[in-house]
């Protein structure tokens, strides 16, 4: 029998769904990286943030470094954005359940994908 992914266990692209919308509303509120998100599609951004989140999780969606460091390249973001996007995202999990060891499973895919996310000239 194949293991259980988190995406399934935690409830699949519903669950996904409600994790992304409780995480945009702490960041948006966010002095360091709200400004980020000012004239973006919020839509269309939840709906790949969506995809993105669920790839992390061995759901169906995936994305490539390349296609990550093409989305992220333009905003030169920093470690500091890049750990308050983490933060936000690991007490966003807490909040729907996920544990300690699956929290630092996602953790651990996320900073993977760092320097393809953050700038490598900024510090």
């Amino acid at each position: 029998m194949a293991k259980q992914t988190l995406f399934e266990k935690y409830g699949g692209f519903s669950a996904v769904s409600k994790i992304v919308l409780d995480f945009y509303d702490v960041l948006l509120d966010s002095d360091e990286v709200g400004p980020f998100f000012d004239d973006v599609d919020m839509p269309r951004l939840i709906d790949h943030q969506t995809k993105f989140i669920a790839s992390l999780l061995g759901g169906p969606a995936s994305y490539t470094d390349e296609q990550l460091k093409r989305l992220h390249e333009r905003l030169e973001l920093k470690n500091s954005h890049f750990d308050e996007v983490l933060d936000t995202l690991g007490d966003t999990l807490k909040r729907h359940g996920f544990s300690a060891g699956d929290l630092a499973l996602v953790n651990e895919a996320l900073e993977r994908r760092r320097s393809v996310i953050v700038c490598r000239d900024v510090d």
